[in-house]
Formats: structure tokens, C-alpha cells, sequence
């Protein structure tokens, strides 16, 4: 049979579709182009001549010599394919068989051509034939999903050769393309030779794709690796975090340009201004708000007016009787038939009037009547009172009530004199003054020095200022130079006060020169009526004093004035024992004495 013979391994190849052979043809018709190969045509040949001696032996049956050879069918040998000629052969008697009438022998999955009956070479589909006719890469049909995308094999390097095939016997062929009768077959039980065949092109890429076959692994296109879920979600984290941070940033970014743009325009709106909140009234005991909570509604404003003028002080409730404790000079323009007006630091007002005052230690006690719910200011013990102690000062400077100020103690037992507008001295004033720098200044004058426990350790009564006008349209103010009388002393005056209506002060029983210039105080010549400087039976005619001798020393404290020596004394209570120093004829002599008492008048 001739075979179209075609180039060998320059490139792919297809086998075509075998021509229909028709019943009653010529069985020696040219096989199509392409039909078969070289290697077919050889098994072809073999296959006839087993045929032929089949045949022959079986008896007068004669076959036609050039019976169409079976396809080779994958699969399937070629003793089986004899097999089944020879038994197709033997079961037919003598009738005669028309060759090119035999059909081949059915072997299954090899196509059969209905025309003639003769088989057909044509390669077994990869898979079942679609009913729908959907194209392998057309869109899906309605029973098959989306193929997936299949990478091709990689192909060899460049320059590196391919392996060989490996080598085939081939069966005789005549020059005319048929089996020469007679060759040798192979030997039953043999290994088939295997037909060489030209060597085979390069295989598609596309040539075993079949869209419809599970994949082991899933495909993808860039041949990276495939993430593992754990990789995945760290991805994804990292991915979250990233963003966190940049929308921070440019959050962070906007605000502050917004910021600032708010804060040089003011904003769009109407200004609203930042303010705290509600916050709690209680402050601790010992600040200056708590000591002025405790001691203001014990604190009351005086306003006095009689035919000697007027004036505004200070001062503070002693008991719940009405009594309270305030500056003589305060008082003392009211007179006997002056008008006393207290007002407290609710705002409620009533009359007051004078229980006792004395001129030498400047204090008074007034009264008011038909007042209900006083409540006494706690007294302190000013020896206790230690320079740098902090102090508070209430009063109402220039008629401003309930005025709170806050120093500390700057010095202690600092003699002072006051008054003294009459010029015959008798209301000189003599106090052993505690030193505070918290601002005091008229109006102040009767008011209470507190330590920080809110309890009274002085009286405020006088300041040292720069300007000593009297005027009181041109009154000085404070340059951090308060005095008070310290609460001792005006503890038992006021008591004195109360109870009696006037005050006693200790005296040594002698008269002092107030021009002497030197240091101390001396013992004038004479009194002030003539007589003797010494009272007779006195404290100092007992203790030995003669005229003209010179204190030095009270109680081991040096002093350097009369008006010092007086405020010393003072100091005490009638009947306490004082030491003194003497100086005689050049020469100091200690002199011990009891101090006597004198009226306040």
C-alpha cells in the first residue's frame, strides 16, 4: 500500500482524518496522505502474511493476498490481532472471503468506518466528547466551571540537545511499500520488535493539556511560592499596622494645621474660653483660706463718730456675753456721748458701748446687747510665737472689711510708743511689740494677728510708715512695718477691763529723766512736782534705788532708753519679781525687786 512519505523532525505533525473506504472498492487504493506511518506500514505487512498462512491452511478458502492491514491499536499485540484473523478465518468453512469485503477485527476504543468497515487510525480523545460542543477555550459550558490557566513545561535550555529515542527494528519493506512474504516474524514469546519510527517532533506544550484534570497543586502565574495562612495573617497585621501609623501621622498632621489655624484666626465660631470646673470650697486648716474661714465670723468692723471726730477700726468677739476687744485710739473719738456701731462679717450691724479702755496699753472693750450667735475668737499664747512663725492680719484698712492679709512674725519684744497727741503723756501708749510684715494699715488698728492655727497671739495696733502726716486724706500706708500687742498682755487688760472697768500697771515706784541722752534709763533728780524722784515705801525705795543711778539691765536684757524701760515693765503683771542692773559711781550693782501696781487713770 503506498504511503505518503512526509519530513521527519522538522516540527509538530497531525494525523489527518483517514478517507471513508466504501463497500466493494479497491482494497488496494492508495491510503489518504499522512494516513500512516512508516512504522504502521511494516506492522501492516506482518500482519498480512500471518494472515495469508492462516488462511492457506485452512483449507480451499482463498484470501486475497492483500488484505487491508488492522490499525495498530494502542494497547493491543499483534498475536492478538492474529488471533482473532485466523479463528474469523477458520469459523468461515470454504466459503470464500472476499479480503476487501473482511472487516478488521473489532478491538475496543479502535474506530471503525461505517462505509466499508474498515478501521480507522485516528488518536483516542483525551477525554469524553461533549454533548454541549463547548470549545476547550471558549467560554465554559452550563456543566463545566472556568478552566484553569496551566503554565507550559519549561522547555530545555538553549543549546542543549534532546535525548534520543530509543532505537526500533523495522520490518522488510518492499521498494513498493509492501511486506515482503517471507520474512522472518518475530519468535512467539518474544519481545515485539519495535518499528523505528522517524525521530519524533517536539511536543506541543498545549499537545497534553486538558483543562477538565484535577490539579495537585494550586496554579498560579508569577511561580512564587504560595503563602501559608500563618504567613497570610502576619501579612495582614503588618499591612494594618502600616496603616495605623500613616493615618496617625496624617492625622496628626490636619489637626495641627488645623490647630494653628484655629489659633491665629480664631476659629469660625464665637471665642469660648477654657475654664475649670466646680471644684470643692474645703482648703486645709492650716492655709491662709482655712485660717480665714475659722477666724472671719468672729471679726467685726467698728465705726465710731462723736464731737472729737471719727473713725473706722477693727475688732474680734472675746465671749458670747458681747464683748469685744479692740484699740483704745479707736474708741476713743466716740468720747462719753459718741455713737459705737459693729457691724459683723455677715453684714449684720449693731450699737456698741465702752466697758473700759486704757490709754498706756491702747486697748478698750466694748459691748453690744440683743445678739445672738456670737462666736468668741480662740486666744493663742504669744510667748509661744517664734520669729519667722507665718501669721494672718484681718481687719478693714480704709473701710474695706473682712481684708485678709498674710506675713510672718519678723521680730519679737520690739518696744514701741504710740499716741502721745495731748504732749503731756499721758496717752502715750508703751508696748513690747511682736513685729509681723504682714500688711496693716488705718483701720486695721484692733484687729487680730492670727498664728496658723486661727488663734489670736497679737492686737494689731500701729505701723512705722515713710509718710507720718496726720492728715487723714493723705494717711500713710504699710511699708512692711506692723506692730502688735501680744495677746498675753492684752488678755489681762481686757479681763481687768471687764471686771473692773480699768486696768493696773506695774511700777518700780520711781521718776525717770526722758531728756537723758545716754545709754539706759536714768533715775531723775526730782519728780515732777518737786519732790523726791522715788516713791516713799515704793518698790525701788525697798530694793535700795537711789537718785541718779542707771538701769542697764531688766532681766538680763540690755536696754538703752526710759521709754524702753517702761515698756519692759509693762510687760509684767503687778507683783512679779524683776532683776535689775545698776550702774553707780562708775560701778553695776544688781538690785532685785517686786513690782508694784498703779490705776490706769
Amino acid at each position: 500500500m503506498p504511503v505518503r512519505e512526509g519530513p521527519v523532525g522538522d516540527g509538530d505533525f497531525e494525523l489527518e482524518r483517514p478517507a471513508s473506504m466504501r463497500r466493494g472498492s479497491d482494497p488496494s487504493a492508495e491510503v489518504p496522505t499522512g494516513a500512516t506511518a512508516p512504522d504502521a506500514t511494516a506492522e501492516a505487512a506482518h500482519e498480512t502474511s500471518a494472515a495469508a498462512d492462516v488462511a492457506a491452511a485452512a483449507g480451499p478458502a482463498s484470501v486475497d493476498a492483500e488484505v487491508a492491514p488492522m490499525s495498530p491499536v494502542p494497547g493491543v499485540s499483534r498475536e492478538v490481532a492474529s488471533a482473532g484473523v485466523a479463528d474469523a478465518s477458520a469459523g468461515a468453512g470454504d466459503a470464500s472471503v472476499d479480503a476487501a469485503h473482511a472487516p478488521a477485527a473489532a478491538v475496543p476504543g479502535t474506530p471503525v468506518d461505517v462505509s466499508g468497515g474498515v478501521p480507522v487510525d485516528r488518536p483516542k480523545p483525551l477525554h469524553d466528547p461533549d454533548p454541549y460542543s463547548t470549545p476547550p477555550y471558549g467560554q465554559p459550558g452550563p456543566w463545566a466551571p472556568a478552566p484553569p490557566v496551566q503554565l507550559p513545561a519549561t522547555p530545555p535550555a538553549h543549546g542543549t540537545p534532546s535525548p534520543a529515542p530509543p532505537a526500533a527494528v523495522q520490518a522488510p519493506v518492499a521498494p513498493s511499500g509492501h511486506p515482503v512474504h517471507g520474512a522472518p516474524g518475530p519468535t512467539p514469546g518474544e519481545p515485539t520488535p519495535v518499528v523505528p519510527s522517524p525521530a519524533a517532533p517536539p511536543a506541543s506544550p498545549w499537545q497534553n493539556y486538558d483543562p477538565w484534570a484535577a490539579t495537585a497543586a494550586p496554579l498560579h502565574q508569577t511561580g512564587a511560592a504560595v503563602a501559608s495562612r500563618e504567613q497570610r495573617r502576619k501579612r495582614g497585621i503588618r499591612v494594618l499596622v502600616l496603616g495605623a501609623v500613616v493615618l496617625a501621622l496624617v492625622s496628626g498632621g490636619i489637626g495641627g494645621a488645623v490647630g494653628v489655624y484655629l489659633e491665629r484666626t480664631g476659629g469660625v465660631t464665637d471665642v469660648e474660653l477654657p475654664q475649670a470646673g466646680q471644684e470643692s470650697k474645703e482648703r486645709a486648716a492650716d492655709s491662709v483660706a482655712g485660717i480665714a474661714a475659722r477666724a472671719l465670723p468672729s471679726v467685726v468692723t467698728l465705726h465710731v463718730k462723736g464731737s472729737a471726730g471719727e473713725g473706722t477700726g477693727t475688732g474680734f468677739v472675746l465671749d458670747g456675753l458681747g464683748h469685744i476687744l479692740t484699740n483704745n485710739h479707736v474708741v476713743e473719738p466716740a468720747g462719753s456721748s459718741g455713737e459705737i456701731s459693729v457691724t459683723f462679717s455677715g453684714g449684720e450691724t449693731a450699737k456698741a458701748t465702752v466697758v473700759g479702755h486704757d490709754s498706756g496699753y491702747d486697748l478698750a472693750v466694748v459691748k453690744v446687747s440683743g445678739v445672738g450667735g456670737l462666736k468668741p475668737m480662740p486666744l493663742g499664747n504669744s510667748d509661744n510665737v517664734q520669729v519667722g512663725d507665718p501669721v494672718v492680719a484681718i481687719g478693714a484698712p480704709f473701710d474695706l472689711a473682712n481684708t485678709v492679709t498674710s506675713g510672718i512674725i519678723s521680730a519679737k519684744e520690739r518696744p514701741i510708743t504710740a499716741g502721745g497727741e495731748k504732749g503731756d503723756g499721758s496717752d502715750v501708749s508703751y508696748v513690747d511689740a511682736l513685729q509681723t510684715d504682714a500688711p496693716i494699715n488705718p483701720g486695721n488698728s484692733g484687729g487680730p494677728l492670727l498664728d496658723s492655727k486661727a488663734r489670736v497671739v497679737g492686737i494689731n495696733s500701729a505701723i512705722r510708715s515713710a509718710d507720718s502726716s496726720s492728715d487723714q486724706s493723705h494717711q500713710a500706708g504699710s511699708i512692711g512695718l506692723g506692730f502688735a500687742i501680744p495677746v498675753n498682755q492684752a488678755k489681762r487688760v481686757a479681763e481687768e477691763l471687764i471686771n473692773t472697768g480699768r486696768a493696773t500697771h506695774p511700777v518700780i515706784g520711781v521718776t525717770l529723766d526722758m531728756n537723758y541722752t545716754g545709754d539706759g534709763a536714768r533715775v531723775g533728780a526730782k519728780s515732777n512736782d518737786g519732790g523726791s524722784p522715788l516713791t516713799r515705801g515704793g518698790p525701788g525705795d525697798r530694793a535700795g534705788i537711789r537718785a541718779g543711778d542707771v538701769i542697764t539691765e531688766v532681766d538680763g536684757q540690755r536696754i538703752h532708753s526710759g521709754e524702753e524701760l517702761i515698756v519692759k515693765i509693762r510687760a509684767h503683771r503687778p507683783g512679779d519679781r524683776l532683776a535689775l542692773t545698776v550702774e553707780r559711781d562708775g560701778k553695776e550693782k544688781a538690785i532685785t525687786l517686786v513690782l508694784g501696781s498703779a490705776s490706769g487713770d
